[in-house]
Order: structure tokens, then sequence, then C-alpha cells
């Protein structure tokens, strides 16, 4: 199914509700979206059933997985499955298309790999600021790539990057990497991106995501850990 073709089904499709996953810390619901007899797996995340955090705004995560699904977009990474805002069953939260995992890979060896789209989601993860990056978070295909969810706590002001993909901490950033950076500085400045995430984040929030992209290019390496933060979430898994 192409993007603009999930995007439709996942905004306009009826959801049926057919059981919630239980290990989420938020109301997470398996669902079925139906469009003119088409259907496909998706996530439902209702604002209401978000817990609240104490470093968060309440009733702002669904947002924040969003914009970082536009994100991951414009900088050409499509490393989140497509997320839409929109009305459901409970309320008005997020819904995301399900992805299949291949239950033959080892999640601990992926977590410790180099794959290309871990270096991507680490690039990814500092832009966005995303402090809890498990290794559960990340979905490995059958076709060999790895995408990410679960993007709730993202885009702080205060610097809370925490994952378990520090491989190429302190490394020069590649030149994919580079090219994608100036391209989200661009598309965040003076493209539509900027436009879509005013929506979604406050002013102050799309500003230090801009200091976040220029610091990067500015320095021409990866970011190291924190040392006065955690820098690995807990459980990592």
């Amino acid at each position: 199914m192409s993007v603009i073709g999930a995007t439709d089904l996942l905004l306009r499709g009826g959801i049926d509700v057919e059981g919630r996953l239980i290990d989420a810390s938020n109301a997470t619901l398996y669902c079925t979206a139906t469009l003119d007899e088409v259907s496909a797996v998706c996530v439902y995340k209702p604002v209401s059933g978000e817990r609240p955090l104490w470093d968060f705004p309440t009733g702002t995560l669904a947002a924040r997985e969003r914009a970082t699904y536009l994100v991951s977009e414009a900088a050409g990474w499509h490393l989140v499955p497509t997320t839409v805002l929109r009305d459901g069953p409970f309320g008005p939260g997020m819904v995301q298309l399900w992805i299949d995992v291949d239950e033959q890979v080892d999640p601990v060896a992926l977590v410790r790999s180099r794959h290309p789209d871990l270096r991507r989601m680490a690039v990814l993860d500092a832009v966005v600021n995303n402090a809890d990056r498990k290794g559960g978070h990340l979905l490995p295909t059958a076709d060999r790539r790895v995408m990410g969810i679960d993007h709730g706590v993202t885009f702080s002001v205060d610097d809370k990057l925490r994952t378990l993909l520090w491989q190429w901490a302190g490394e020069p950033l590649d030149d994919e990497s580079v090219m994608a950076l100036n391209h989200l500085e661009a598309e965040l400045t003076a493209g539509e991106l900027g436009n879509e995430l005013s929506d979604l984040l406050t002013r102050r929030e799309i500003a230090v995501t801009i200091d976040r992209v220029r610091s990067m290019l500015r320095t021409g390496f990866h970011p190291e850990p924190p040392t006065d933060w955690p820098a690995i979430p807990w459980p990592p898994f």
C-alpha cells in the first residue's frame, strides 16, 4: 500500500477495535481500519488514554507521534509507519499503520548491530529528542528494513535523549545524514514541514528542534551520551 493510500485509509476509514496491547503504558488499541472494502490493521491511541507525565504537557503525546512521522518523511528516512491524527471510537487520537515484525530477527542482536536504518534512527531520535528509544520500539521487517514506533515523549525543549542506539556516538555523520539534515533545516524554516508542525508543537519546541538540527550540522558528529541524564531508557526492552 502506498503512503498516500495508507494515509487516506487511516484518516477516512471506519475503525473497529479488536483488542488492547496490554504491555503499553498508555491505552493502545489493536484495530482494523476499513475504507471502500480495503482494510488494514492499525494501532489507535486515544488522547483520553494517555497517562499524565510530569515533564510533558497532558494530552500532547499523540501530536508528538504525528510530528515524528512528519519529520521522518520530510527527511526521506521513512522510518515511522504512516501516522495520522483523527477522531476514533474513544475520541481524538493517533492512528498508525500496523507493521508485521520478522520474528526470526533477534532483537538484542539487532540493537547491537550497525544496520543502516538504525543509524538513520539514531539521527532521527537526536532531531526529535526522543526520550525513550527502547529495543522493543524497533520493528525489523521481512524485507530487512527497521522501523520505529512509540514516539510520544519527543520534542521536549530540554535535552532528554535516551536510546539504546549509541553505536555511532562521537562518529562523523555520513553524507546521507548530512544531506537529510540540510533538507530538514530548509523544511523546518521555510518549507511545508514547519507549517505542519505548528499545528502539533509549540513555537519554542519547533525552534529548539531547528537548533538541534543546526547543532549536528555544525559539529558534523553524532551526539555523545549525556552525563547529566540517563543515557539508556529503563527498562531497555
